[in-house]
């Protein structure tokens, strides 16, 4: 008696339903540049569009069908950071290529924790972070593992650091120093919110964190590091790490990282660098001595589906001691039959089961090469430049920053210009480019997100996006003064309109 297989789809309804669904998907990428960026729809009317409050069905559907309907809601409904001119967060327009792959990495459907079960995607995935670490200058060879994004990637190294600097077992004894104290981390005050998500998750808790104070430039005081460090060890604390950030969300920020690394290892301490976001930038011919810096790390946190504009997900934890990497997260319980000799990647991390996610990145470095990346990600920082200066040109419009790809800046009218310093002036200012932040957001012609500098609520442009030429970022001033002249039109308080 045969079993039933009401999942099963046979060769040529697969093969047709696929053929169909490449259609849908070449027609979309198409037209991506002449749709709004988001439809800027409420949470309601998304869910009505695609009907969630029904009940899950008792019967099935024809698949073809099911994949007709699915694509069509999922073009009409969602916003699109493949779009020339979305600018928001730091989510990379998707490689083609990158498509293709993450298809093919579902149809073998390897699990690359053991290589016993993905003998083929854990020699890639090997390959994959070599070359990574090859392109961005970091040593190698070295560890490293692919996961999910930059959360994982810095919590991946965070904890090799604390296995690899407690001065008692650690995994063993938990996070509480033996001799009374505390471990401590250090970071800039534009650190990234998962050093509190690791410090909250390892144990030592969030007030171990000593967040540094920044230059005018949002860089980190090495001086105060210094202090702060030379201050908790007569504490009695016990200093392990120093996390510098290369590329900060804000701004784009890079601290000086060769002189985190002279203090990490004067101090014995593991420099971790957060490179999420900027540390691909460190391949171009244009990069800064203190981006280059990232070589002279212990660990460095990657995000291929940032700057390498690999589809979601892909981050990589990079780490120059092979050992260190390992101890931090190697257990062997009696059901694992795994050979020792050779790389297993449950034994680099905290997942046992793992998707493919190494192919899509290693598809692509084959597809434009090295040459190619180094050009777009220099496009990038190009377009940014070129967007910083036509901010510049434009009266209601003021510059903050330009690191990077990342441009900041807030709409001013002009007649509130001269009187930005005072508080009730201010705090209007902010309120109103926070509103029209959301115009902006909801209104589909340019896609850009915030920040918060020195107080002021600032909007803020980030170029990871191949697609962007330079009519887009032309664009963009007279796209924000409409929408802020007519928010203001509707925003401005009666006491503020004097000044008119």
């Amino acid at each position: 008696m045969s079993r039933a297989r009401p999942l099963h789809i046979d060769r040529e309804e697969f093969r047709a339903i696929g053929h169909r669904l490449v259609d849908q998907v070449a027609d979309l990428l198409a037209s991506i540049p002449n749709r709004p960026v988001t439809p800027g729809e409420s949470p309601a009317e998304v869910r009505a569009a695609l009907g969630t409050g029904a009940r899950l069905p008792e019967a099935g559907s024809d698949p073809a069908a099911l994949l007709e309907e699915t694509a069509r809601l999922l073009f009409d409904h969602s916003l699109f950071n493949g779009h020339p001119r979305f600018w928001g967060y730091i989510t990379a327009s998707p490689a083609p290529i990158g498509m293709f792959a993450d298809f093919l990495a579902a149809a073998v459907n390897p699990n690359v924790g053991g290589r016993t079960l993905s003998p083929a995607a854990t020699e890639i995935e090997l390959q994959t972070i070599r070359w990574i670490a090859d392109f961005i200058g970091f040593p190698t060879p070295c560890s490293g593992v692919l996961v999910s994004g930059g959360n994982m990637a810095n919590l991946n190294c965070f904890f090799a650091a604390r296995a690899a600097k407690a001065s008692w077992p650690v995994q063993r004894e938990g996070s509480a120093p033996p001799a009374g104290g505390r471990l401590r981390v250090y970071a800039s005050n534009e650190g990234h919110v998962w050093i509190l998500k690791a410090a909250d998750i390892s144990g030592i808790g969030t007030d171990a964190i000593r967040w540094i104070g920044c230059d005018g430039s949002q860089r980190i005081d090495v001086d105060d590091l210094r202090r702060q460090i030379a201050a908790d060890r007569a504490a009695g604390d016990e200093p392990f790490l120093v996390v510098g950030t290369a590329g900060s969300v804000s701004t784009g920020a890079v601290d000086p990282l060769p002189k985190l690394a002279a203090l990490c290892r004067e101090e014995k301490l593991w420099f971790h660098v957060d490179g999420a976001y900027g540390a691909f930038a460190a391949a171009v011919p244009e990069a800064s001595e203190d981006l280059r810096g990232l070589s002279e790390a212990d660990s460095v946190a990657v995000d291929p589906h940032k700057w390498l504009y690999a589809p979601l997900e892909a981050g990589c934890a990079l780490i120059r001691d092979r050992d260190a990497h390992r101890g931090a997260f190697s257990y062997h319980p009696p059901y694992y039959h795994f050979e020792d000799e050779t790389t297993n990647f449950v034994d680099y991390g905290t997942q046992n089961s793992r998707g493919f996610r190494a192919l899509k990145v290693w598809l692509a470095l084959r597809h434009v090469g090295a040459a190619g990346y180094r050009t777009m990600i220099s496009d990038d920082i190009r377009l940014t430049q070129r967007m910083a200066e036509a901010i510049r040109s434009e009266p209601a419009l003021e510059l903050f920053t330009s690191d990077l790809s990342i441009a900041t800046f807030r709409y001013v009218p002009g007649d509130l210009r001269a009187r930005a310093g005072e508080p009730e002036v201010g705090k209007y200012l902010n309120d109103l480019n926070e509103q029209l932040l959301d115009d902006l957001q909801r209104g589909g012609e340019v896609f850009v997100s915030n920040a918060v500098l020195d107080d002021r609520y600032v909007l803020r442009a980030c170029i990871v996006n191949f697609n962007t030429e330079d009519e887009d970022v032309a664009a963009l001033p007279a796209v924000v003064v409409r929408r802020g002249a007519e928010r203001d039109g509707r925003l401005r308080p009666a006491e503020l309109r004097g000044a008119r």
